[in-house]
């Protein structure tokens, strides 16, 4: 009888310690996300499921072009690429992006740019007519979706507080057959 109780015991301690690593994991280190929409295509799919990695901004600032995982004002989570960091200024024209009064790259939309037939993916726009200041305040982010067109990101809710961001991520673990790192 003995045996059979302590064999149950180390059963129990086990299961109990896999559940524990298992729950750690999720809360302080990474979580999955499915994408909901298409505000972020095409370098994201609707229902593609990604891994968040919620170290890297614990331990690290923001990067530019990073995408991240943020508390929208909605009470729900938006996944959106940083385009500006603190005392950035930002500006769209013709098209292109100018941080600090710099022409910057966005290689991950030139082929979304080639597609489209009519018009431009981002109207133009100035940080100081978004959100009335002419540089993305301390602690915050300026986020937009890469579908610009159809993207609820930093043009409408505002810049994003660093604190609110959940984590960034980068790799795509489903549908099986897409797994794959995104660029940034």
């Amino acid at each position: 009888m003995s045996k059979a109780k302590n064999e149950w015991w180390e059963w129990t301690k086990a299961l109990l310690i896999a559940v524990s690593l298992a729950a750690l994991i999720r809360f302080f280190l990474f979580t999955p996300i499915v994408v909901d929409g298409l505000s972020m295509m095409p370098t994201l799919q609707n229902g593609d499921r990604m891994i968040v990695s919620k170290m890297d901004y614990k331990l690290s600032s923001p990067k530019r072009f990073d995408v991240v995982v943020f508390h929208a004002p909605e009470q729900k989570d938006y996944i959106k690429r940083v385009i500006g960091l603190p005392g950035d200024s930002i500006e769209f024209k013709d098209d292109q992006l100018y941080i600090n009064n710099t022409l910057i790259d966005e290689p991950y939309l030139e082929g979304y740019k080639v597609q489209l037939s009519n018009g431009k993916l981002t109207e133009d726009f100035s940080l100081d007519q978004i959100i009335g200041q002419s540089i993305v305040p301390e602690g915050e982010l300026f986020v937009m979706g890469d579908n610009r067109r159809f993207s609820k990101d930093s043009r409408h809710i505002g810049t994003v507080p660093i604190e609110e961001v959940v984590g960034s991520t980068s790799f795509v673990f489903w549908p099986i057959q897409e797994i794959r790192l995104i660029d940034r």
